[in-house]
């Protein structure tokens, strides 16, 4: 599969994550900022694809402390722990769930150039982004 030109990979070493490490100081803020953004784009207006690369990215990141999220491992990471993120998992999952909703230029580019895997990987996110059932939550009475 060949990558789109200007867009994100997926996993680990994904540009937007890697852009997201350089650009923000990694507070809650600044992840919460990502994810409204592409929340907020009116239904019919197309989200821009920086704006879809960074909400990935920041849903990538507040994934990755949740059970099943893969952590955002990076040589481009931040030195210091990033805050609790959880607390933005709807507004992921809703993030991502506009990422994948036409119109929008990032899953547009992708489409054009069979991104199944690239839709996998976004739908991987969404899964870790979930609440887990509750018998298999860790630390629960049986």
């Amino acid at each position: 599969m060949t990558r789109p030109t200007g867009t994100m990979g997926y996993g680990k070493d994904a540009e937007a994550l890697a852009q997201q490490y350089e650009e923000v100081p990694f507070r809650e803020q600044a992840v919460r900022t990502a994810l409204v953004r592409a929340v907020d784009i009116p239904d019919g207006v197309e989200l821009d694809a920086c704006e879809a690369q960074r909400a990935v990215a920041a849903a990538a990141l507040v994934a990755a402390q949740c059970p099943g999220g893969e952590p955002a491992a990076s040589a481009y990471g931040p030195d210091e722990p990033l805050p609790d993120l959880t607390g933005l998992r709807g507004l992921a999952v809703d993030a991502l769930g506009r990422v994948l909703t036409e119109p929008s230029e990032l899953y547009e580019l992708w489409a054009e150039s069979g991104g199944e895997r690239w839709v996998a990987e976004v739908r991987r996110l969404e899964n870790a982004l979930l609440p887990q059932p509750a018998d298999e939550q860790p630390g629960l009475f049986r």
